[in-house]
């Protein structure tokens, strides 16, 4: 496993590179193939055109692997081959420790290591003759909001019954019970450009505009609450000695529940400035996006959770059960219908940084703890 995740790690998957996310979703696409799936690829959807890298290639297709059986539980098992590393930047392959306790690598925790103990997991079922259904999704947009994917996402939760997803466990080895919902946002300020020297005064700065809009947005920030909201990165302006005509600001806000959602819109859109009326300047217009719902904790996730617990206690294995601010598919899936557990991926830390590691025991304890899981459940019903 060790070996065959060093290849997968060295094909690069980040920012959109169609020719690495081909190969490595075509060696994947084969290996399901093997055990019998019927592949379809689903064209990605197009991502609203104000986001930040909205302009990044073509929308990769999302490979949806379907083995499901006739009265056996339906179980979605979600994945993606994206990472966040520049193909073209120095953090390119996998390294392991001295000791052969730890590898580094560009997506090795997040998530190529929780894509191959999924591959292994299904494989080690089939040699073992327990038949299982199951439909694999593996999408290429996830590092960026699977915007590409959302469409194909929300459509197979509403086929299955279970969902779990291979994102990397908490950094003590933890399930996440719940999560908090995410959404992106930009804050475009049009002024009008002038001469600073010569006509200062006909200008009107996009600039100051977007900074006003910024700074009243920072007051209203309260973390207590579970309200978050970040701004950056920033854009405006040509050059020094001319009134800035355009301005721009992206952000990412945090919130717990759909009631602290609605809030943040609306305190969004309490900055907006001439937003409609022509020709009247300053304007600031803010456009948003909320396509990851809170995750929740409900009673029909605990039920997933307790089985996954209870595999790996059989296993002399730890799952303690966590909450976390971050987000991923499992947010999508479980707001369309789906009771999901999304952390039985490896364990590791760095995410996203050249630091990226993997505990290699990992592999095999984790891809033990999903066969295992999907066993039980089909077993269980």
């Amino acid at each position: 496993m060790c070996e065959e995740l060093g290849s997968h790690v060295a094909i690069p998957t980040g920012h959109n590179h169609a020719p690495g996310l081909d190969e490595y979703r075509g060696i994947l696409r084969e290996r399901l193939e093997a055990l019998g799936a019927e592949i379809e690829l689903i064209p990605g959807d197009p991502k609203p055109r104000w986001l930040l890298g909205a302009d990044h290639g073509a929308p990769p297709p999302t490979l949806i692997a379907r083995r499901l059986r006739e009265g056996r539980p339906r179980i979605l098992i979600a994945g993606h081959i994206d990472t966040v590393f520049a193909p073209d930047g120095p953090f390119r392959s996998m390294a392991i420790s001295s000791d052969g306790a730890t590898a580094v690598g560009p997506g090795v925790v997040d998530m190529k290591g929780g894509v191959l103990i999924l591959i292994h997991a299904l494989e080690a079922l089939e040699e073992a003759g327990v038949d299982v259904g199951w439909t694999v999704l593996l999408n290429s947009d996830e590092e960026t909001g699977s915007y590409h994917s959302d469409a194909a996402l929300i459509s197979e939760a509403k086929k299955h019954d279970f969902g779990i997803a291979t994102e990397p466990a908490l950094p003590g080895g933890e399930l996440a019970i719940e999560r908090m919902g995410s959404g992106q946002f930009r804050i475009e300020a049009l002024g009008r450009s002038a001469h600073v020297g010569r006509d200062f005064t006909a200008g009107v700065s996009a600039v100051t505009a977007l900074s006003q809009a910024v700074c009243a947005l920072s007051e209203m920030v309260d973390p207590s609450r579970g309200l978050i909201m970040s701004v950056g990165p920033l854009s405006g302006g040509s050059a020094t000695n001319a009134v800035p005509d355009r301005a721009l600001a992206w952000g990412n806000v945090r919130f717990p529940d759909a009631e602290t959602a609605d809030e943040i819109r609306r305190m969004l859109e309490s900055v907006q400035v001439n937003r409609d009326a022509d020709g009247a300047l300053p304007k600031v217009i803010v456009e948003h996006n909320f396509n990851r719902p809170a995750k929740n904790r409900i009673e029909a996730t605990d039920q997933l959770a307790g089985v996954a617990s209870r595999c790996a206690e059989a296993l002399g294995q730890s799952l303690p059960l966590a909450s976390t601010g971050g987000v991923c598919d499992g947010n999508i899936l479980q707001a369309a219908g789906l009771p999901t557990i999304d952390t039985m991926g490896v364990r590791g830390g760095g995410l996203h940084t050249h630091g990226e590691w993997i505990e290699l025991a990992s592999l095999v304890e984790r891809s033990q703890l999903m066969a295992l899981t999907l066993r039980t459940l089909t077993e269980e019903g």
